[in-house]
């Protein structure tokens, strides 16, 4: 009976370990809403070691993918040359 509470005690202390909210916050997920984007961009800026760099390059990584796009835009330049 010891040998179960003792099993029972260390499978609870196990799962009380950090939980890990940042879990669900994937690049499409930030890419898809700007607002939490924004917000956890400023969260970085001012607490990153808080927040992990894990959540904080996935931040990074969204940023870049809303400012660049896909990437599948070809460059088309004009018909006629610059005038300088």
């Amino acid at each position: 009976m010891k040998k179960i509470i003792l099993l029972l005690f260390t499978a609870m202390l196990g799962a009380c370990g950090p939980s890990e909210p940042t879990a669900t916050e994937t690049v499409e997920s930030l890419v898809s809403n700007p607002e939490r984007l924004k917000e956890l961009r400023q969260q970085c800026k001012l607490e990153r070691a808080k927040l992990g760099d894990e959540l904080c390059n996935r931040v990074a990584q969204a940023t870049r993918k809303r400012f660049y796009g896909d990437g599948k835009v070809p460059y088309t330049p004009s018909d006629k040359p610059p005038k300088f």
